[in-house]
C-alpha cells in the first residue's frame, strides 16, 4: 500500500512487514508478532503462537490420573501450584472426593504464595521492559524468599509437583507458618517501596498512562480475565464469583480500576500483592489440624462422566475440562488458559501504536507462552 504526502506528491511511503519475535526478549517467550508498519507506527498486528507446543493435553490421555500431575507443572512454569490445583480439582469433582480441611488451607496458602511469586516476577520484567532496572532486582530479591518457602515444603523451586488427588503430597514443615509470617512482616511494607520506584516516575508514567486501552466490552468479548479484566472496570474474580476451597471463609478485597490502560494493569497487581498477604495471614491463623491427604489408589479408576472446573490463577481464569470413560486414564483433558485469550487481543491494542508501546502493552498482560501452546 502506497501513501502520498500532500505537501509533496512525488514522495511516497510504502507499508512494510516487521517480525517481532519469536526470539525476542520482550515477548515473554516464543511469541511472534507480525507487524505491518507505516514508518514507526503499527497499522496491523497478527499474533502467531505454536512455537512451544508440547502436547501436554494429548500426553495426559496416555497417563494415569496421578501421572498427569507433574505434566501440569509445565503448563505455566511461573505458577505451577495453580496448574496442579485446577487439574486435581477436576479429578476430585469427577470422582466425588472430599479433601480434608487442612489440605484445603494448605492449597490456598500455596496458591497465594505462588501469586506473590508470580506478580513479583512480572513486576521485575515489566519494569525492565519499560526501561527501569532497579525494580527487577528488588522483585527477584523478594521472590527468592517465597521460593525458599516452597523448597522447604516440597523440595522444588519452580516445578513443584506438590498437590495430589485428595490433598497434598506432604504436610507443611513445623515452622512453616512462623517463617511465612516473618516473611510477610518484612516484605509487606516493601510494596510501598515498589510503588515509589515507579508511580511518580515521569518516564514510567508517560510510557504506561493512556497506553494500550482495553474497554470492558472488548475484554469480555475476547475472554480476558484476571487482573487485566479488573483493570478495565469488571470486578470478576473466580474466588468470589465461584468460590472454591476455603475462600468463602476468608476476607479479601477484589481490586478494580476503570482506566483500562497499562498503568491500571500495573496498579491492580500491586494491590493484589497486599490482598494475598491478607489471605495468608488469615490462613496461618485458621489452619486446622488433621490429615493433609485423603489417600487414593495410584491407578485410580474414575466413573464415566465429564466435568469442568476453574479457579483464579495470577494470570486469570484457568479451567480444566476432563472426560472419563471409566478407565484409569483421562479420555480427554483440555485446559482453558488465560494467556491464549490475552494474546488474541493484542491485535487490537497495538494498532496505531509505536514499537516501544508494544513492549509495555505485551508486558502489562503478563502472558506465559507455555500455557498458550500447551
Amino acid at each position: 500500500m502506497m501513501r502520498q504526502f500532500p505537501a509533496n506528491p512525488d514522495l511516497t511511503v510504502e507499508e512494510f512487514e516487521l517480525n517481532m519475535g519469536p526470539q525476542h526478549p520482550s515477548t515473554h517467550g516464543v511469541l511472534r508478532l507480525v507487524l505491518t508498519m507505516d514508518g514507526e507506527r503499527v497499522v496491523r498486528c497478527k499474533p502467531v503462537v505454536g512455537y512451544l507446543h508440547r502436547s501436554i493435553e494429548k500426553m495426559a490421555e496416555n497417563r494415569t490420573y496421578t501421572q498427569v500431575i507433574p505434566v501440569t507443572d509445565r503448563l505455566d512454569y511461573c505458577t505451577s501450584m495453580t496448574s496442579n490445583y485446577v487439574y486435581v480439582m477436576a479429578v476430585e469433582d469427577l470422582a466425588d472426593i472430599t479433601v480434608p480441611p487442612r489440605a484445603e488451607y494448605i492449597r490456598v496458602i500455596m496458591s497465594e504464595l505462588n501469586r506473590i511469586a508470580s506478580h513479583l516476577l512480572w513486576y521485575g520484567t515489566f519494569a525492565l521492559e519499560v526501561g527501569a532496572t532497579t525494580p527487577f532486582i528488588y522483585g527477584f530479591r523478594d521472590r527468592e524468599k517465597v521460593l525458599d518457602l516452597f523448597e522447604s515444603t516440597c523440595g522444588a523451586r519452580l516445578l513443584y509437583n506438590y498437590l495430589r488427588i485428595g490433598g497434598v503430597s506432604r504436610d507443611l514443615p513445623e515452622d512453616f507458618c512462623e517463617r511465612m509470617l516473618a516473611f510477610l512482616d518484612e516484605w509487606e511494607p516493601l510494596i510501598r517501596e515498589y510503588e515509589d520506584l515507579l508511580d511518580e516516575n515521569p518516564i514510567f508514567y508517560n510510557r504506561t498512562k493512556k497506553v494500550g486501552f482495553l474497554s470492558a466490552e472488548k475484554a469480555l468479548a475476547y475472554g480476558v480475565s484476571g487482573p487485566n479484566l479488573r483493570a478495565s472496570g469488571m470486578a470478576r474474580d473466580v474466588r468470589r464469583e465461584h468460590p472454591y476451597a476455603v475462600y468463602p471463609e476468608l476476607e479479601f478485597d477484589v481490586p478494580v480500576r476503570t482506566e483500562g490502560d497499562v498503568f491500571a494493569r500495573y496498579r491492580i497487581r500491586m494491590e493484589e500483592l497486599r490482598q494475598s498477604a491478607r489471605i495468608l495471614r488469615q490462613c496461618a491463623e485458621k489452619l486446622p489440624g488433621g490429615p493433609y491427604l485423603e489417600p487414593q489408589p495410584l491407578r485410580m479408576v474414575l466413573p464415566e462422566g465429564e466435568t469442568y472446573v476453574h479457579l483464579e490463577s495470577p494470570r486469570g481464569d484457568i479451567g480444566c475440562y476432563l472426560v472419563s470413560q471409566g478407565t484409569d486414564k483421562p479420555y480427554r483433558c483440555k485446559f482453558r488458559t488465560p494467556s491464549f485469550c490475552h494474546i488474541a487481543v493484542f491485535q487490537h491494542l497495538v494498532r496505531d501504536c509505536l514499537i516501544p508501546d508494544i513492549m509495555a502493552i505485551c508486558a502489562s498482560f503478563d502472558v506465559v507462552l507455555p500455557e498458550t501452546d500447551r
